[in-house]
């Protein structure tokens, strides 16, 4: 009977141990997903960015990108001295972060 007993120990650890080692598993495919999808993000943000700055005609030193990979959204913050400045940004963002949702929310101030 003792023999059993540990056999039946024994058999519910290796099945709990596979368990714990699948689930493992899949947290590490779970989190390199997630860490893929965050590089994309920063990528998509560096692009707007980068675009933004060289662009001459948008003055972008006041300008903040932050991408939303999961949501497929870029969402610029921040200001700008006209109205045109910031539609050219929103344009500038959408042509650089093809496939995304584009959320100006530039303010206009204007310099004195």
């Amino acid at each position: 009977m003792t023999r059993k007993v540990l056999q039946s120990f024994f058999a519910i650890a290796l099945l709990a141990g596979s368990a714990a080692c699948a689930n493992t598993a899949r947290g590490v495919v779970e989190d390199t997903k997630d860490n893929a999808s965050a590089v994309r993000g920063g990528l998509e943000t560096i692009d707007v960015k980068s675009a933004l700055i060289a662009d001459k005609t948008v003055d972008s030193g006041a300008i903040d990108v932050d991408t939303y990979q999961d949501k497929k959204l870029v969402v610029l913050r921040g200001s700008v001295p006209t109205e045109a400045q910031k539609a050219r940004a929103e344009q500038i963002a959408r042509e650089n972060a093809t496939g995304y949702t584009i959320d100006n929310r530039l303010a206009v101030v204007p310099q004195n």
